[in-house]
Formats: structure tokens, sequence, C-alpha cells
């Protein structure tokens, strides 16, 4: 019994760990951390934009490869329609920003994003990202921190950091 019992501790001290562990992981950032990385890699994140606003074939650009407009599978170069050294450029400066991914909308203003926090799987995945917005959103919240605790379900929100710089959360 005794062994049985301590094999029991340990499997739910385990399971338990686990659990702490996944929860302190999905923890996002402090809004201050956030902002303070966008002007510490100011330069970064203005090369990002300007590189989502020239690309208008990209879509998205991560390590996991490049999606285009003519091709919507992500790829990594030289495979598809991308060029290695523009690739290995983004990566570069995704880097040097501390982000994830780098990604455009389509249309008359190109409204460049980076992403610098993600969390969850599936249909239950929250974002955070880093966007150049062509006009100031009609849903702007003054500090994310709060909209954190907001009851469920939330809206995409943003904040704004400067000119046209906002952080944008969305789950």
């Amino acid at each position: 019994m005794t062994r049985l019992g301590a094999v029991l501790f340990l499997v739910v001290g385990a399971i338990a760990g686990l659990f702490f562990y996944l929860q302190w992981a999905s923890e996002p950032p402090k809004e201050k951390e956030l902002i303070e990385n966008f002007y510490a890699h100011r330069a970064a994140f203005e090369r990002l934009r300007e590189m989502l606003q020239a690309d208008e074939q990209v879509v998205r650009v991560a390590e996991w490869g490049v999606e285009t407009t003519k091709s919507f599978i992500p790829h990594i170069p030289p495979e598809g329609d991308f060029s290695v050294a523009r690739y290995r450029e983004y990566l570069e400066v995704l880097k040097q920003a501390g982000g994830k991914v780098a990604l455009r909308g389509s249309g008359e203003h190109v409204e460049p994003c980076i992403g610098v926090w993600a969390s969850g799987w599936a249909g239950d995945t929250r974002h955070i990202d880093i966007c150049w917005l062509f006009q100031a959103p009609s849903n702007q919240v003054t500090n994310l921190d709060s909209y954190y605790q907001t009851p469920k379900p939330r809206r995409p929100v943003f904040r704004h950091i400067e000119g046209n710089w906002y952080l944008w959360a969305y789950w």
C-alpha cells in the first residue's frame, strides 16, 4: 500500500504541477513589457512595416514559412514563389523585434502587424500583435492589463502606443 500511495502522490503531484505550469505559461505579458519592447526595438518594427507594405504578395511570414497571395499553403523558401534572401531578412528582423509572425492585411490601406505573443490551441488561441493602422480604431482600451480581467467572451481591442502603432489583443 505504501508504494501505491507514493506512486499516486507522484502522479497527482505531476498533474498538478503541469496544470500550474500551463496556467502560468498562458498568461499574457504585461502591457508595460510589450510597450518597452516596442520602444527598445522600434527600428525593427519600422523595418517590418516597410517590408510588409512593399511585399504585396505576402500574407504571413514566420519560421514555419511564408504564405502568399499565390500560395495559401505556407512554404519555406526556396520552395514556392518567395525569395530566400527576403525570407531570411524577415526572420532576422522578426527576431530583433521579438516577434513570432509578420502579417499584413489586404486592400487599399495595408495594415501590417507583428505577432508578439500567442497562447492556446485551435479555437481558443489568444493573440497579441503590434500593428500599424492607417486610422485609429474605435475599439480601443486604455489598459490591456485591465482588459485581461474582463469576463469572457471578449472582443478584440486595441491599445494605442504612439502615432499609428497599436497593441492588438484578441481572445
